[in-house]
């Protein structure tokens, strides 16, 4: 009995050898070694001898990303989130009165707290390189391709997430306010998408966005713009290509969330003397919360390493780190710089994703 159950434990654990760290410890291998024209294109290589290739090893690539500024705007990042998380409560009980509640007010004290947050990180960033000269030459950044890919891959990750999310939740709502047996039709055309190939998909908005696409031809045909709109290969095509893809893996998670709520609830808060706007804020979106962090969670993290769709729709302007990859990969052929991109691009995954792991288990609860 013992021996079967750690037999099924370690299944996973297997896979997770397998097909995670030997991978990951390859390419971290790979990450600092030095390029080469051979073939594999880099030094040093196991059949040069296992001490030779250790003592051949150094952190060159990741001093050329600028993995030092990148380490640090993702610190800064997580200590905004922390800051606001803390502030937040105190902000707003000495801003909102008890007795005013709504979008408006709680808006107001988020973004008095975020500009608390925002200066006290700056505060804090400031006296540590005062204190500490050297972290001037940790953050500095050599080539500021990768560092802007970074950049522009988490701009673009977050305006895509709250886009889904403002489209994605009125669905969701739409769709748990329904009849019950109208239910499983509206969730099987979310889900419809997935029946065709991703690839396929994406290819079928170059058709709808260039130039002589059927989007330009309908607004010309009804005479609401004079000339067609140069709409492809901008990041407005990416934004509707990644909200188009992602858009089910944000409304799954909230539907589920709002479809296990009891309408009673609400009702009462109607009856207390709430507007339907307040029962929806002080009700509804309290308990949808678990599904909205789920579907943020699951559209930012595979949106900040996208490839495929900002190479079909937005052209040589979007620069995002999954394009990075494949071009240092593939047309520089220069595979320890990539691997370093990977590198530092995984371990900035592996927050939102431990976070993930975290909701799901206190949602569960």
């Amino acid at each position: 009995m013992k021996f079967r159950r750690l037999l099924l434990i370690s299944i996973p654990y297997t896979w997770l050898l397998i097909f995670f760290l030997v991978p990951f410890g390859i390419v971290l291998k790979i990450s600092v070694s030095d390029p080469a024209v051979a073939i594999p294109p880099y030094t040093p290589t196991l059949k040069d001898g296992f001490w030779q290739m250790l003592s051949g090893l150094d952190l060159e690539n990741y001093a050329f990303i600028g993995a030092g500024a990148v380490f640090a705007l993702f610190v800064g990042i997580v200590l905004s989130i922390a800051m606001f998380q803390i502030v937040y409560p105190w902000v707003l009980r000495a801003l909102i009165p008890e007795d005013k509640h709504g979008i408006f007010y709680s808006a107001v004290a988020a973004l008095a707290t975020l500009a608390v947050a925002l200066v006290n990180v700056a505060l804090i960033a400031a006296l540590l390189s005062f204190l500490f000269p050297v972290l001037k030459a940790f953050v500095d950044i050599p080539d500021f391709l990768y560092f802007a890919a970074y950049l522009s891959s988490l701009k673009i990750a977050i305006i895509s997430t709250f886009l889904t999310l403002l489209i994605g939740y009125p669905i969701a709502y739409a769709m748990a306010r329904a009849a019950e047996h109208w239910r499983p039709t509206l969730l099987m055309l979310v889900i419809l998408p997935f029946w065709t190939s991703f690839l396929i998909r994406v290819y079928a908005w170059i058709g709808i966005l260039s130039t002589e696409g059927y989007l330009n031809q309908f607004l010309l045909g009804v005479g609401i713009i004079g000339e067609p709109l140069a709409i492809l290969n901008t990041p407005v095509a990416v934004y509707i290509g990644i909200v188009y893809t992602y858009l089910p893996f944000m409304v799954l998670p909230i539907y589920a969330a709002l479809e296990k709520m009891d309408d009673s609830l609400v009702e009462a808060a109607e009856d207390l003397g709430c507007s339907a706007l307040s029962a929806f804020w002080l009700v509804t979106a309290p308990l949808s919360k678990p599904g909205v962090i789920a579907g943020c969670f699951l559209v930012f993290i595979p949106t900040l390493g996208e490839f495929v769709i900002p190479s079909l729709l937005g052209g040589s302007n979007t620069v995002m780190i999954g394009k990075v990859l494949w071009e240092e990969f593939f047309n520089n052929r220069d595979w320890p710089v990539a691997s370093a991109v990977a590198v530092i691009l995984l371990l900035i995954l592996i927050i939102p994703i431990v976070l993930f792991q975290r909701n799901q288990e206190e949602a569960e609860q």
